[in-house]
């Protein structure tokens, strides 16, 4: 993730739920908000809900790797969480990367 950055601890992740705008679909939930500067910042959260631990970080690292495929796309200066619904626990890459598009397209975050 070449122009991005990451959100770390549980305040950056709190203010993005709690003044961010979100909008979901069936696998994914994406929560934004605008950090006034000029990258943006990336957080993943899988709940112990969707599976055990091999299944969590499979989600997430699915997840990072269509962001990153698609990084350039992107507005910058946004921070951007993506939680995983239980529904991802046994998907493709490919539906998660439609799911991630899909959000960004609904949040009209994604340059044409």
């Amino acid at each position: 993730m070449k122009f991005t950055q990451g959100l770390h601890n549980t305040i950056q992740f709190s203010t993005v739920y709690k003044n961010g705008r979100y909008k979901a679909n069936k696998f994914l939930v994406m929560y934004i908000l605008e950090n006034n500067t000029s990258y943006n910042r990336l957080g993943i959260s899988v709940s112990k809900k969707v599976g055990n631990s091999v299944v969590r970080h499979r989600i997430k690292r699915l997840i990072k790797e269509s962001y990153r495929l698609q990084e350039k796309m992107f507005n910058s200066g946004l921070d951007i969480v993506i939680v995983a619904r239980g529904s991802a626990s046994s998907v493709s890459f490919k539906e998660i990367d439609s799911a991630l598009l899909h959000l960004s397209s609904l949040h009209k975050i994604v340059m044409k």
